[in-house]
């Protein structure tokens, strides 16, 4: 057998090999900075400022500068103080990470975010069985790829032309790894930190009592294969590090798709959707009744491949798909589903207390291209003849009363909630980022300013609003909040919505240019690791870890209702990505994925039934509408 592009050749292995090594620059890379606690209180007031009455405003601004002068001053220097002793970390990695794996409800739906690939350019590649292969073998390069330290440093690029050059990189990987990031932001480039990427392989969190626990085993060589609600494994990798031969994962995965075993009755994947203390004492069941070693199998897995027995119809059904699908095919516990359906789509699920959008969406970028441009395999090979049944091997767990009771009610839960989640999408193709750029306003400040005018028009109010920004700029940085709702929104919104008849075209203008550069300045504040809400939450962590009772200014209304954030959105763009999304944060919000294109901006709404985010979206709709006739110079009616 003539192996395509030579397997047997060490550079099938890998996706790409980095003259910089992929970690060159993580040790010089700056450290997220504690914000000063008055620039932290100024901020947080003028996010609470378009929220609030008059009276409520005093009462909250009395409570902030009393914080200020007093307990928060405390805080504040204690978590410098901490901050200083800690330098190989950031302020906001430990209580990050409490915060996700304390919490006690299902990660489906409220944690995990799902990304669908965009289909394969080539129409015959998007069979189940070829792309499966495919995605498969690039993921395992990717993996590979990484840990031999040659997968390109991810950098930010401000100037590529002078930094995104073979020259640079030449200059930069002699530079050593203690000041390398100083040579790289000379050129105006920005590496970011990638210290989240080891746990994308054989990782799961673990459901414990109290708070979870993150696993990752790198000596597990095998794949994890999910079908119909059955679980299968089989070895990837061989005894040298080697990957199997593409045409031999083909054949194993030709194997578990034409196994015609019965659904099981009680499928195990419904207990990683449960309640994470329900799930953890499930779990003890599960050992003590014989199942260590198979659900040892399940945790260091190098990923999940779920493939489902059923075609996609539409984006509504693909996105119910990738955020949920039917709750037997999934384990989501591991740190990524592959998840492919019947024709061929596919999409990641992801696990959010490891890691953030930025590792998983380069992930997506580097499987896609792979899968795209150097396939492993076409839809004229053959698989390779070796004996599947013995090299699968299909798991079983054996289950008691109740854990079987157990399964079922987690079912009806799942099923339940899942039900009553609705998902719909808008594409606006009347402008993007090249009109927005071109008028000088910022395309994500229109989106986000288009929010705010459709909540307004619906529902006649201003509400807390939360923006992701990543902080990877930093060591071990994470995410920050933009606060999107602002006294600038506020004002254009009811100019547009309620005093249309009351201002020239000139002033409406006026009005959403104000809007853009202020959320301009929000976020690089953000980004620069100046937002307001990871340095009060770190304060807030501090204090409970100290013993120290509530500081008064964490009870007021004002701050809770800040932070049930009833506009919950994200946003990426991407050439491998056809769209993303995640659940509502709180049970009376929206969760909106959106993407500004070139000439199109998509909308993808999540919402429970206390909200309608179909009408939610017409609202947008007719905002973009609003806003891109206003900066097209045309009067607009009401």
């Amino acid at each position: 057998v003539r192996w395509r592009r030579g397997y047997s050749s060490a550079a099938a292995e890998f996706l790409h090999r980095s003259v910089v090594p992929t970690m060159h620059y993580q040790k010089s890379l700056p450290r997220l900075p504690v914000p000063k606690l008055e620039d932290t209180i100024r901020r947080y007031l003028n996010a609470q400022k378009p929220l609030l009455s008059d009276d409520q405003f005093r009462k909250t601004e009395e409570l902030a500068h009393h914080f200020e002068k007093g307990i928060g001053r405390e805080l504040h220097e204690q978590l410098v103080a901490q901050d200083n002793q800690n330098k190989h970390t950031s302020y906001i990695t430990g209580p990050w990470f409490d915060m996700y794996l304390k919490a006690r409800e299902p990660v489906v739906l409220n944690f995990n975010a799902f990304m669908s690939f965009n289909p394969d350019p080539k129409a015959e590649y998007n069979d189940q069985l070829i792309r499966a292969t495919n995605l498969t073998v690039s993921a395992i390069r990717f993996m590979k790829t990484f840990r031999a330290g040659y997968l390109e440093p991810e950098v930010f690029h401000l100037n590529p032309e002078k930094s995104d050059t073979q020259l640079f990189k030449n200059i930069i990987r002699f530079v050593p790894s203690s000041v390398s990031w100083f040579g790289a932001y000379m050129v105006n480039a920005y590496p970011l930190d990638m210290s989240q990427y080891f746990r994308l392989f054989n990782s799961t969190r673990l459901p414990k009592l109290n708070r979870d626990e993150l696993y990752t085993d790198e000596k597990a060589k095998h794949l994890l294969v999910l079908r119909n609600g059955n679980f299968y494994v089989f070895d990837v990798i061989d005894r040298d590090g080697n990957m199997l031969k593409p045409s031999e994962i083909q054949a194993h995965l030709k194997y578990i798709l034409s196994d015609n075993s019965p659904a099981p009755a009680f499928p195990l994947g419904y207990l990683s959707s449960e309640n994470r203390d329900t799930w953890a004492l499930l779990r003890k069941q599960l050992l003590e009744n014989g199942n260590e070693e198979a659900l040892q199998k399940v945790d260091s897995a190098v990923f999940c491949l779920s493939l489902d027995d059923f075609p996609v119809k539409d984006f509504v059904h693909l996105s119910h798909t990738m955020l949920h699908g039917d709750g037997a095919n999934r384990w989501y516990d591991k740190s990524f589903n592959l998840i492919i359906t019947k024709d061929g789509t596919a999409g990641v699920n992801f696990e959010h207390s490891w890691g953030d959008g930025v590792a998983v969406l380069r992930f997506q970028n580097e499987v896609f291209k792979d899968s795209t441009k150097t396939p492993a395999i076409s839809p004229q090979s053959q698989p390779a003849s070796v004996d599947s049944s013995r090299a699968v091997q299909k798991l079983d767990f054996k289950l008691n009363d109740t854990l079987k009771a157990g399964i079922t009610k987690a079912k009806q839960k799942f099923d339940a909630t899942a039900e009553s989640l609705s998902l719909n999408l808008i594409q606006f193709h009347e402008g993007g980022k090249d009109l927005l750029k071109q008028k000088k306003v910022s395309p994500d400040a229109v989106a986000q300013l288009a929010f705010q005018m459709a909540f307004l028009r619906q529902y006649n109010q201003t509400v807390a609003t939360y923006e992701s920004c990543s902080t990877a700029a930093f060591k071990h940085g994470r995410t920050e909040t933009i606060r999107p709702a602002s006294v600038h929104t506020k004002k254009c919104s009811e100019a547009f919505v309620k005093g249309l008849s009351k201002h020239s075209t000139e002033e409406l203008q006026k009005l959403i240019e104000e809007c853009s550069k202020y959320h301009g300045r929000l976020t690089k504040e953000a980004a620069m690791g100046q937002g307001f809400d990871r340095h009060l939450f770190g304060l807030r962590y501090m204090a409970s870890s100290k013993g120290i009772a509530l500081p008064e200014f964490y009870k007021d209304q004002a701050y809770a209702q800040l932070n049930h954030n009833i506009i919950s959105t994200s946003t990426l763009v991407s050439p491998a990505v056809q769209l993303g999304g995640f659940g509502p944060v709180v049970a009376d919000g929206f969760g909106v994925g959106y993407q500004v294109h070139d000439d199109w901006i998509g909308c993808n709404v999540s919402s429970y039934p206390t909200r309608n985010g179909k009408e939610f979206l017409q609202c947008i709709y007719k905002s973009l509408e609003d806003i891109f006739n206003v900066l097209k110079g045309k009067k607009i009616g009401s």
